[in-house]
């Protein structure tokens, strides 16, 4: 074959190639024609290894007329491949166009959903109203603390079970073991009484984290709402009261609680807040492990150890306190039986709420 009959019969295949291309109606219709008159095994491919046989001279012309029909075809396949996609793009659009014209006012209505609190926030703010109803003030504090205001101020020396790794999460930052996230809304109780001098009156709610396998009444990541009543001639019976005054106005007259002792190293004496399952009606169930009743908080009167650490007089002042588990006050007034529901982001059951 001579240069002359090759490019002639490039010419032809050039012709061939970009009639192919412009006929092509899908991106992925073009991208295998492309690959047809443009790829290792295309006739333009066959073509250049013909060159090898040609002379110098009919070589350097009929590889030239190679390099501009590839380069033509090219500059055509990237044209039409724009073109194509801009169309494809066009008709998806088209597609999902919605014609409110043709919708009533209603039917738009109808067809969104408005975003909503999520359970536990909303129970946070009804816990919060009835608090304040009773006389308190709402107060925050950080989520991540140090081990002086998370244990050590509230009487946890250093060998107490709290501390065990298995319980906290600790945080990298500082020396080991001296930051961690707030395993109770407690702390919040030390920040309060240094920053202001008694009388408090406050409810302390927020996030907590324990290192707790999750089942019906356990998460890792749960809510408290903490208590604190610092003043003066504050008794056991002052902290019975305001117990049983919560239950009734949040879960009703026919919901009761009851007090048994109970051990927590900020308080003393201390108490178990117990309240009627009120999955079970008190006749027992897998939520309250067959006892009628469901433990939602601890309380007890302030340690007077916990004063001294915060320079309050506990001679002239004394004070209680409480912690309610938010998620516990949820699950019991909406009869949830397993408090992982809460977390799993399941749509229907986040939509009864």
């Amino acid at each position: 074959m001579t240069g002359r009959d090759l490019s002639g019969e490039v010419a032809q295949l050039e012709r061939e190639a970009a009639d192919a291309l412009v006929a092509a109606r899908s991106t992925g219709e073009l991208e295998e024609v492309q690959s047809a008159v443009l790829g290792r095994r295309s006739p333009l491919a066959r073509a250049h290894r013909v060159l090898a046989g040609l002379d110098p001279d009919e070589r350097r012309a009929a590889g030239k007329a190679l390099h501009e029909a590839r380069t033509r075809l090219e500059t055509l396949a990237a044209e039409r491949a724009k073109a194509l996609a801009a169309a494809e793009r066009a008709a998806m659009l088209e597609r999902d166009r919605l014609d409110l014209t043709e919708v009533t006012e209603s039917e738009v209505r109808s067809a969104l959903r408005r975003g909503r609190l999520h359970l536990v926030d909303q129970t946070r703010r009804e816990l919060e109203d009835v608090f304040v109803a009773m006389g308190f003030t709402v107060a925050e504090g950080p989520e991540a603390e140090t081990d002086w205001y998370n244990f050590e101020a509230l009487n946890i020396p250093p060998a107490h079970p709290a501390r065990s790794m298995w319980d906290t999460f600790y945080l990298e930052l500082g020396q080991p073991e001296t930051v961690l996230l707030r395993t109770h809304t407690s702390p919040v109780q030390i920040h309060l009484m240094e920053e202001r001098p008694p009388p408090i009156h406050a409810v302390i709610p927020g996030r907590c984290y324990r290192r707790e396998t999750p089942d019906a009444r356990h998460l890792p990541v749960f809510h408290q709402i903490e208590g604190l009543v610092v003043d003066r001639g504050i008794t056991f019976a002052d902290l019975a009261g305001t117990i049983e005054t919560f239950t009734t106005a949040y879960f009703g007259a026919d919901i009761h609680s009851r007090l048994r002792p109970g051990y927590f190293p900020f308080t003393e004496p201390s108490a178990e807040v117990e309240v009627t399952c009120t999955i079970c009606r008190g006749k027992g169930c897998r939520t309250c492990s067959w006892t009628g009743w469901v433990e939602l908080a601890g309380c007890g009167m302030v340690d007077p150890a916990v004063f001294e650490a915060v320079g309050i007089d506990s001679e002239e002042w004394s004070g209680f306190a409480f912690g309610l588990g938010i998620d516990r006050c949820a699950q019991m007034r909406h009869v949830i039986a397993d408090m992982r529901a809460m977390v799993e982001n399941d749509v229907r059951f986040l939509r009864q709420f």
